[in-house]
């Protein structure tokens, strides 16, 4: 029998989103993908930009994947808010790849609120229900609380995969 395939796969604008993913991708000894956005986002003008796109709930263009979603059992899909909301980078990503989804999680980063907003907006975009879902807040992640930040995540994700194992070995 052999193992699940996980890929973590993330855009992140500052950092502290790709911070997450490395910590999900080592605890998980998944493969992990960072989503190039094509959009420059840095300084002020790039944040205008985000939050705009997040208001029209514009996709980014963003580069294409390098790596087969379809290839894998389960994808976790990382974001940050941006303004209540999925980054436009992610969701292009989710819907370039929705038909090709065997099970998926996600997870944010935030500063405030919008989290379960983003959630629900990944779930309708992906075409599936996440299997988990996980949200740590910016001031976490830079305090270094990311493991104890994402451990209740991680046990719902290890039962998931454990099940599917069985499961594939079961038939």
């Amino acid at each position: 029998m052999s193992e699940a395939r996980v890929l973590v796969v993330f855009f992140s604008r500052t950092g502290t989103t790709r911070t997450l993913a490395s910590t999900l991708a080592r605890m998980l000894s998944a493969d992990m993908e960072e989503i190039c956005d094509c959009t420059e986002r840095r300084g002020a003008l790039g944040y205008m930009r985000c939050l705009v796109d997040s208001w029209r709930k514009r996709p980014a263009e963003i580069v294409p994947a390098g790596l087969d979603t379809a290839q894998y059992d389960l994808v976790v899909v990382g974001t940050p808010v941006w303004a209540g909301s999925v980054s436009a980078p992610v969701r292009a990503y989710l819907l370039e790849n929705r038909w090709k989804f065997r099970h998926v999680a996600f997870f944010c980063s935030l500063g405030g609120l919008g989290g379960q907003t983003a959630f629900d907006e990944m779930r309708d975009l992906a075409g599936k229900a996440p299997v988990a879902q996980c949200k740590v807040r910016a001031a976490e992640v830079h305090r270094g609380a990311v493991a104890a930040s994402l451990s209740p995540f991680m046990t719902v994700l290890k039962r998931h995969l454990a099940n599917y194992r069985a499961l594939a070995w079961a038939s």
